[in-house]
């Protein structure tokens, strides 16, 4: 890849979110010079103690107090004029897109506006579209009532999934991305729990295949056109079969190219970009599974290989002339070391994994998503909040388990 033109004004990048998007974000940037403000709102954050934040700011959650948001944001135009906004969570994402316009008198934002946003936030949208381009996805069904859940169960084949219209708001409520269910009781009460909580869900067949079937098309486009393109390889889930990526592999994958391509050309998408697809092993065509319009967790796995994606949106908003060439280097791991090591031990009987593979990422050319010699208080603080979060669950069961070992013992 040629060169960047140096010659670009240093405007200030204001990063909103600060778990691991944020902070493959943060230093995908930071290593270039670029000067980085990051809002954050979650107690789980650990991007902002980064060494390349220059400024932080605490602000209301968006999903909850998204006028609020917004307007902080506004108030910080004074200080960091025509800075660029990077999104990098789906509440982000929503929030900004919703009021782009206004933000877009005072920045340059890294979203497209909510009419695109819509087509992948709402994952409805998504394989609605899908179906209309010929793009291969899994079966689903969209219940709109009880009684289509009832009527559905006597149709499709279980174990099924449920999953939801809009994934963040989803996993906020249940702490998960999707639910796998065996039998239509279990359906009934999942799609009833998600209806009382207000969120739309849909049913879902399950393709099989373990977590290496799961691919990514990263890419960044403009004018209706690829500029970037990365693909890599899911190898280890968290949780296994129904979670997000906790090892991945840079490699090629040609087959979900063209894939990728029509379905962001059919949303009228612009700047980034991970679809994610999974290679159905009944008869090896790949499906699609969603579409992340935002900086994924993996970021920095395709600038450890040569394509920084951050970077380059950064570069082409602020008007620098990009650089030709999209290659990039395959077979490099990206591993979130936290995570794999605890979801490895938790699971290590059901994955079946020989040791050697579970330590191959390890001794290859890896990049990890947080730990980090050069910036190692982000990982510090992961650990910290982790070890705290389970403090805090062993002692409520211990106390739990006190109070019930008194009960038991007063007398009738």
């Amino acid at each position: 890849m040629q060169a960047l033109n140096a010659e670009h004004d240093m405007r200030y990048a204001i990063i909103l979110s600060g778990h691991t998007m944020a902070l493959g974000v943060v230093r995908a940037l930071g290593e270039r010079g670029i000067p980085i403000v990051l809002v954050h709102y979650d107690e789980r954050d650990m991007a902002h103690v980064s060494k390349y934040v220059s400024e932080v700011i605490a602000a209301p959650h968006p999903e909850h107090f998204e006028r609020q948001f917004i307007e902080l944001l506004v108030r910080q135009a004074t200080r960091f004029p025509d800075a660029v906004i990077f999104p990098v969570s789906d509440e982000t994402v929503v929030a900004v897109a919703r009021h782009k316009a206004l933000l877009e008198s005072y920045f340059r934002v890294a979203c497209p506006d909510w009419t695109i946003c819509q087509k992948y936030i709402e994952k409805i949208y998504t394989y609605e579209l899908a179906d209309k381009l010929g793009i291969p996805a899994p079966k689903t069904l969209i219940p709109t009532s009880e009684a289509d859940v009832f009527k559905y169960a006597e149709q499709i084949d279980f174990p099924c999934l449920i999953k939801p219209s809009q994934s963040h708001l989803f996993y906020a409520h249940f702490g998960k991305k999707m639910f796998p269910v065996d039998n239509p009781e279990d359906l009934i009460a999942t799609y009833r729990s998600a209806s009382r909580a207000g969120l739309q869900v849909m049913l879902q067949e399950i393709i099989p295949g373990g977590d290496d079937n799961v691919v990514n098309y990263n890419a960044y486009f403009s004018e209706g056109k690829p500029l970037y393109e990365f693909t890599a390889q899911h190898i280890r889930n968290a949780p296994p079969w129904w979670g997000s990526p906790r090892v991945v592999l840079s490699t090629e994958i040609p087959e979900i190219i063209q894939y990728g391509r029509r379905l962001l050309q059919g949303m009228g998408f612009f700047g980034y970009a991970c679809t994610e697809f999974k290679k159905d092993s009944r008869d090896g065509t790949y499906k699609l599974m969603e579409v992340n319009g935002r900086h994924n967790l993996s970021t920095l796995l395709a600038v450890r290989c040569g394509l920084n994606f951050p970077w380059l949106q950064y570069h082409h908003l602020t008007g620098g002339i990009l650089p030709t060439g999209t290659d990039y280097t395959k077979n490099i791991y990206w591993i979130d070391l936290v995570r794999d090591l605890g979801y490895s031990i938790k699971y290590f009987r059901q994955e079946g994994y020989a040791t050697r593979a579970y330590l191959r990422p390890y001794l290859q050319r890896h990049v990890f998503a947080i730990f980090s010699l050069r910036d190692l208080r982000p990982f510090i603080k992961r650990c910290t909040f982790l070890l705290k979060t389970g403090c805090l669950y062993l002692f409520h069961h211990i106390g739990q388990f006190r109070s019930d070992t008194t009960q038991k013992q007063l007398p009738l």
